[in-house]
């Protein structure tokens, strides 16, 4: 059984900084895509960055390029997001998702599961 488990969100500043990690389970963590979406409220489910299945090749929206790092541990089969210089417009609920191929397109929604998310709230 495929399980994505986000974690590391929370209530920070404008300007602040987080770590978001997502395990993953029941599947080949290595063979895969991953990725990371966002849905803040009242607004549709947004891309936000994805990363092949062996961490060497990435993508992002362009309303994150610059501040936001994806990567990955296969070892530890655990996907991270690190954000910087955060501001309110990136609140929004934080989602890992698993990809059914090794390295989708960038922007590409054609993944087949999806954890049940970490809040991100960026509020002074």
């Amino acid at each position: 059984q495929v399980q994505l488990v986000e974690s590391g969100g929370g209530l920070v500043q404008p300007g602040g900084s987080l770590r978001l990690s997502c395990a993953g389970s029941g599947f080949n963590f290595e063979d895969y895509g991953m990725g990371w979406f966002r849905q803040a409220p009242g607004k549709g489910l947004e891309w936000v960055s994805t990363i092949s299945n062996g961490g060497g090749t990435w993508s992002y929206a362009d309303s994150v390029k610059g501040r936001f790092t994806i990567s990955r541990d296969n070892a530890k089969n655990a996907l991270y997001l690190r954000m910087i210089s955060l501001n309110p417009e990136d609140t929004a609920v934080y989602f890992c998702v698993k990809y059914r191929t090794w390295w989708p397109h960038a922007g590409s929604r054609d993944y087949d599961y999806r954890g049940q998310g970490t809040q991100v709230t960026v509020s002074s």
